[in-house]
């Protein structure tokens, strides 16, 4: 098996039957290897520094029905909110004090609200110079992704989930397409944003292979971003009673990305330090180089419910720096108050 990691240290890629031995291996010290690379690599690009993000939760309204998200349109329990401008801007200016120089705006996806966030991104650039804006506000079309580039906007996180059409159509209502996610995805592309996807690990339905496709995916894609975290189910969904994602094959997967792509920005997702102790700490040992605190209005954050438990406090929460600080300490790791832009090395 070590053989298999080290060329995929060494070349960036793998053959299809590699990635599914590697994914579904039970050697744990081809695992812990595995780690150790990525690990390796990641200190090499980034050094023991972490970048911080400030998450801000704009919203839990969504027009979409994803059968496994706690936010879907058809959930009648959620306490739905929108954050105002204002709103907003106080979050960022709170972020600012804080030290925080990436903002990133995530929130259902709604028809109808391209010239708010419009407005808001102008503002939060002209405000805020010296920090960068991250979208998640979902599928647009390519001149809403313009305009939004034009106004701002550095980065876009929309991930595919899952790449499979299949798996997909079992994941979501027939109104939602694949193919027009992946569009989506190539137009953040060519209009010019770092541009992150990423998958869910460990739905109903996903098999190794549905993973390895996946990995060709963003193979072939080559995002600057890769959000990989589990899944977790949520009670008001029509998943709510399915078995949790696996925390090991999401850090292992976390690493075969860190292995194929060195310089990508790579989450220590909020999804695994809900799912597993030390959540956080173990995805950064396992090649992650960015964590998200959340700057939400503390009354907003229990509503966005995406799936069950959602972690939310300490080491979650901006205000809980101090404490992060001390966990990444532990490891030997410190937080990094810089942009933390992509920046190719290859």
């Amino acid at each position: 098996m070590r053989i298999w990691i080290d060329k995929l240290r060494r070349d960036r890629t793998l053959a299809p039957d590699a990635y599914r031995q590697l994914l579904a291996t039970e050697d744990a010290d081809a695992v812990d290897y595995l780690h150790r690379q990525a690990r390796e690599v990641a200190l090499s690009q980034f050094g023991h520094d972490i970048y911080i993000r400030g998450l801000i939760e704009v919203g839990n309204r969504c027009r979409n029905n994803c059968l496994y998200c706690g936010i879907r349109a058809a959930n009648p329990s959620v306490a739905r909110y929108e954050l105002t401008k204002e709103e907003i801007l106080d979050c960022c200016r709170h972020g600012h004090e804080l030290g925080f120089r990436t903002f990133v705006l995530q929130g259902g996806e709604r028809r109808g609200r391209y010239r708010m966030w419009e407005d808001v991104v102008n503002t939060i650039r002209a405000t805020w110079p010296d920090c960068a804006i991250t979208l998640s506000l979902g599928e647009m079309t390519r001149e809403e992704y313009e305009g939004l580039r034009l106004a701002g906007a550095d980065r876009y996180l929309l991930r595919h989930e899952t790449y499979n059409a299949d798996h997909y159509r079992m994941l979501h209502p027939e109104q939602m397409s694949r193919e027009n996610r992946l569009q989506c995805l190539q137009w953040l592309k060519e209009t010019g944003y770092q541009t992150g996807t990423g998958i869910m690990v460990g739905s109903p339905g996903q098999t190794i292979d549905c993973l390895v496709e996946d990995i060709l995916f963003i193979g072939r894609f080559r995002p600057q971003m890769i959000g990989i975290g589990p899944f977790i189910p949520q009670h008001d969904t029509p998943l709510g009673q399915c078995k949790a994602g696996s925390a090991d094959l999401t850090l292992r997967l976390l690493s075969i990305f860190r292995l194929m792509f060195p310089s990508a920005l790579i989450p220590a997702t909020t999804a695994l330090a809900t799912l597993l102790p030390y959540g956080k700490a173990r995805g950064i040992l396992a090649g992650a180089n960015v964590v998200m605190p959340n700057l939400s209005p503390a009354a907003c954050r229990s509503s966005y419910a995406l799936y069950d438990n959602k972690a939310a406090a300490g080491t979650e929460a901006a205000e809980g720096l101090d404490l992060l600080k001390q966990e990444l300490d532990k490891i030997g790791y410190r937080i990094s108050m810089v942009r933390g832009d992509y920046r190719p090395t290859d």
